[in-house]
């Protein structure tokens, strides 16, 4: 592994249009339509429709992602082929009116090998902060794991209790459909949710994985339909293991009496934890700037 340490800080700053159809299509594909009007405050997790790289089709690699030798390209090109979000911690400030302007700024705060069951990783810590006329609006620390290249797959996760009774559960099968419509709508081309034999064969995935983000946004519109009457004020995931296309999957939610959070996670048909989540609230609604 190479040193990395003069990546530490780089920054990059992107604009955006909070694009009325794109949000409308989010709106269609989660079966949320109530969420897409001009005007409205942008839902949890929606914003990660926008700001994605655009990225010539000659500069991607064989995973579908853009390759790291790629001249300007904002993350360093850590020398492991498999590349993943792991978790985010977002905190949501001001809502984002649909419609609005907005530009976001990423800065890399942290560079970190380790060594796991698994073989070398590297962990890339991006902080991203999104200002609608000045005024920040959602501020979010995102983990990017790069990791070796998988040689057998990996063993199924084991069933896991959760840490209180659960009292509120969602179930869901992601089929092929949503899966595609959410790779275009966030223009992402990770072969791994679309492309089964290259899914299997290469990166020895027992079928199409649910995209990470797809699952935190879930788990953001179930939180909310758990605590209707209350803002969400703060969200933060982490991936377990991976989530797969045709397979059941159940959202569960639980109160933390002692702290005020919601604790939530996405299962598999198996009952193992896959991703986990705690949500934190506001009873006041945000301030919005509208376009």
């Amino acid at each position: 592994m190479n040193d990395f340490n003069d990546w530490i800080g780089r920054t990059e700053t992107t604009h955006a249009r909070i694009d009325p159809h794109s949000v409308a299509a989010m709106g269609a594909t989660l079966d949320a339509t109530d969420e897409s009007r001009v005007g409205d405050a942008l839902a949890p997790g929606w914003h990660w429709l926008f700001f994605n790289p655009v990225v010539a089709q000659s500069a991607l690699g064989e995973d579908g992602h853009p390759r790291r030798d790629v001249p300007g390209s904002f993350l360093p090109p850590i020398p492991l082929p498999r590349r993943m979000w792991a978790a985010s911690r977002i905190r949501y400030l001001t809502a984002i009116a649909i419609g609005s302007e907005a530009i976001r700024t990423s800065r890399i705060l942290r560079i970190t090998p380790k060594e796991g069951r698994s073989g070398s990783m590297c962990f890339v810590t991006v902080a991203h902060t999104t200002t609608v006329d000045d005024q920040v609006c959602v501020v979010e620390e995102q983990d990017i794991v790069y990791r070796e290249a998988a040689a057998a797959p990996a063993p199924r996760p084991a069933e896991a209790p959760a840490d209180a009774p659960i009292q509120w559960r969602e179930s869901h099968v992601p089929n092929t459909t949503l899966l595609f419509r959410y790779s275009a709508l966030t223009f992402n081309g990770h072969r791994i949710h679309y492309d089964q034999p290259y899914a299997q064969d290469v990166e020895f995935y027992r079928g199409l994985v649910v995209h990470g983000p797809l699952t935190a946004t879930l788990l953001q519109q179930f939180a909310r339909r758990c605590k209707p009457a209350l803002r969400l004020a703060s969200f933060e995931f982490k991936g377990v293991s991976p989530l797969y296309c045709d397979e059941p999957m159940e959202l569960q939610a639980w109160d933390m009496q002692s702290t005020g959070e919601l604790h939530l996670r996405a299962v598999n048909g198996e009952g193992a934890s896959c991703m986990e989540a705690v949500a934190k609230w506001s009873r006041c609604e945000p301030r919005m700037r509208r376009p």
